[in-house]
C-alpha cells in the first residue's frame, strides 16, 4: 500500500531545482481529438526541454477510440470499432472514451530525478492518492501495468483495472500519463485486450461501477490534491 505524503513533508517526487515553480494545470472542456492532445504535448515537451514554458499537466475526455503503445500486438485488437492511433508511448492497447479521466503529464525529470522507474512508481501514487479521497483502496502488482482493486462481490481472486499507465520520455521530459475510469461505457473495452491482460479473473472498472457516483469535477478535485502531494505545487 502506498503512503501519501502529508502537506508537511517534501513530495515524493519534487522538483530538485527551483522547487517553487509551480506546474501548469490546464482542463478542457468537452471531447478533445487524440491527434490535438499529441499535437499540444509534442510542442510543450519541446518548449519544457528548451526552458521556455513551464511543466504541465493536461486533462482531457477523448471521443472513444484505442491507442497502441510500443509493445501492442496485432492479436490484442479484437474489433477496430473505433479509430486506432499509434501513441508511441510504452505499453500496448489502451481505450480511451467519454467518461474517462486522462492526464497527459509534462514533466522535467532532471529537475526531479532522472529515474523512469521512480516516476512511473510516482503516477501510481498520485492514482493511489487519488483513489483514497473516495475510500477506494488501489494497489499496483509488479506482473501488470496499472492501479487495480479487488473485487470481492466477483469472487475469490477477481481484481479490475481502474487506471492504465503509459509515458514518453523525450530529453527527459515526460509526456503522455495515465487515464482513470470515472464513468466510460466499459463494453468498449471489449474491442481490445487491455495492456495485454486476458485472464479470466482480471477485468476493467470505474469509480462508478464500483459504486462511487463522483462527478468528474470531484475527480479533478481529488487528482489535483493527490498531485500536490506526490510531485508539488500546482497554478
Amino acid at each position: 500500500m502506498v503512503m501519501v505524503n502529508s502537506p508537511l513533508t517534501p513530495p515524493l517526487f519534487g522538483r530538485n531545482s527551483e522547487p517553487d515553480i509551480a506546474v501548469e494545470w490546464i482542463t478542457r472542456d468537452g471531447l478533445t481529438s487524440y491527434p490535438d492532445a499529441l499535437a499540444f504535448m509534442e510542442t510543450r515537451a519541446t518548449e519544457i526541454a528548451e526552458g521556455t514554458a513551464r511543466e504541465c499537466v493536461l486533462l482531457v475526455e477523448h471521443p472513444p477510440l484505442y491507442t497502441s503503445g510500443t509493445s501492442a500486438k496485432p492479436a490484442d485488437l479484437i474489433d477496430a470499432r473505433f479509430p486506432v492511433f499509434e501513441a508511441g508511448r510504452g505499453g500496448q492497447f489502451t481505450y480511451h472514451g467519454p467518461g474517462q479521466r486522462v492526464a497527459y503529464v509534462m514533466l522535467d525529470l532532471k529537475a526531479r530525478k532522472q529515474d523512469v522507474r521512480a516516476f512511473v512508481s510516482a503516477l501510481e501514487a498520485w492514482i493511489i492518492g487519488t483513489l483514497a479521497a473516495f475510500n477506494i483502496r488501489g494497489f499496483t502488482d509488479p506482473a501488470r501495468v496499472g492501479v487495480w482493486v479487488q473485487r470481492p462481490d466477483k469472487g475469490e481472486g477477481f481484481e479490475d483495472k481502474i487506471a492504465a499507465i503509459g509515458i514518453r520520455l523525450r530529453k527527459w521530459v515526460s509526456f503522455h500519463g495515465i487515464s482513470l475510469n470515472v464513468e466510460p461505457d466499459l463494453t468498449h473495452f471489449s474491442g481490445i485486450v487491455p495492456c495485454g491482460i486476458a485472464e479470466q479473473k482480471l477485468g476493467v472498472t470505474s469509480l462508478v461501477d464500483l459504486g462511487y457516483p463522483v462527478t468528474m469535477e470531484d475527480v479533478d478535485v481529488a487528482l489535483k490534491q493527490a498531485f500536490t502531494e506526490t510531485f508539488g505545487a500546482t497554478r
